[in-house]
């Protein structure tokens, strides 16, 4: 048995570098409290080797990147890291964030110590492949692409044609298959998604890799496109601040499967009520999100009847960032109460499960 973790999006923020606080809906404040009360914890679990599927820091900020590169030398077991678009914001350093090839040089010792590019592959412990990428690309313009470049391509087809009979777990920041409804058409979700998601799903299928592992969206869950299981975690520094434990081993039946455990950080010393505070705080932050979700495809509300449901769906985006959400809205009109009602989770496996990663026939074993 392998066992692993995952710290999605920790956003980490030393106290100089923390902004105005109505500005942001991540609680920063937290990200060094809560990620030294999760490693405190995984020092605890045997495990061999934690995943961080980018978004490490708030901004890109030079110090965060050096605090955090610090800070997981410390640790007794290995980590591998990828770049996440807050990381790496700007091509060029500004005089807030590094540059984007300097990314690497910070995280030397978690995985990028032979690499002088942003992607990477290493056998972290015997037998598992870790293959970073970079979703993080940029236009002519400088606007940040979530995007796999052609070099990155042709490298990845190199490196998945050499795997053997290693089990390879791919780590991106961006999504790669859906995690919300028509999430890849929807103006609101399209930015999360990786532009390029069918070339690589179909490099990966070809390959027989059958887990990528996210961040970016801050929401706990997990899906499958045929035969190729993503798991996306929520951020340590959103409700309802979420780290994973994963067991990967083989089943009764010889088969490799996957178990993931849930955990939570509910409280740090600056914050003893942090999971009612964040939740709250999310839903204060809420009504611009909740309008667009209202007024634009596939829902088509105008301004004025968008009103009337905000309130309602106050919590609605706290209950999908947790996992496994149930809603019903038997009072909105048909088409809304469609629509929202069409977010709940079909099973319950975005917190704790057990998935059999066959080649086959992919599905939910029994725990």
């Amino acid at each position: 048995m392998v066992r692993f973790a995952i710290v999605g999006d920790p956003h980490i923020a030393v106290p100089h570098t923390i902004g105005d606080p109505n500005k942001r809906v991540h609680l920063v404040e937290v990200s060094i409290p809560a990620l030294e009360q999760v490693f405190d914890r995984l020092e605890t679990l045997d495990i061999d080797f934690l995943l961080l599927p980018g978004d490490l820091t708030q901004h890109g900020e030079p110090d965060n990147h050096r605090w955090l590169s610090r800070r997981l030398e410390k640790l007794p077991f290995p980590v591998c890291v990828v770049p996440g678009n807050h990381d790496i914001p700007v091509l060029n350093a500004d005089d807030r964030s590094i540059a984007a090839a300097d990314f690497s040089s910070y995280y030397r010792n978690f995985g990028y110590d032979n690499s002088h590019t942003l992607y990477y592959t290493r056998e972290i412990v015997p037998g598992i492949q870790i293959i970073g990428l970079n979703s993080n690309q940029f236009d002519a313009n400088g606007k940040q692409l979530g995007r796999l470049d052609d070099e990155q391509l042709h490298w990845l087809e190199t490196v998945l044609g050499e795997l053997g009979d290693k089990f390879a777990i791919v780590l991106i920041h961006h999504n790669t298959i859906e995690h919300l409804p028509g999430q890849s058409q929807h103006s609101l979700g399209r930015r999360y998604m990786l532009d390029n998601a069918k070339t690589l799903l179909q490099l990966l299928r070809n390959a027989g890799v059958r887990l990528i592992c996210t961040g970016h969206l801050h929401v706990q869950d997990i899906v499958c496109d045929r035969d190729i299981w993503e798991i996306t975690s929520g951020s340590l520094v959103s409700y309802p601040h979420p780290y994973r434990i994963l067991d990967l081993h083989r089943d009764r039946a010889g088969k490799v499967a996957l178990s993931i455990e849930t955990e939570r950080v509910e409280a740090v010393e600056t914050q003893p009520n942090l999971s009612h505070f964040s939740r709250e705080w999310l839903a204060k932050k809420s009504p611009p999100f909740m309008r667009r979700l209202l007024t634009e495809p596939p829902v088509n509300l105008p301004a004025d009847k968008a009103e009337q449901f905000i309130d309602d769906l106050r919590y609605f985006w706290a209950d999908i960032s947790r996992g496994d959400a149930q809603f019903s809205f038997p009072h909105f009109p048909p088409q809304v109460r469609q629509y929202f009602e069409s977010f709940s989770a079909v099973e319950a496996i975005d917190n704790c499960v057990t998935l059999q990663l066959s080649v086959d026939r992919p599905y939910i074993a029994d725990k």
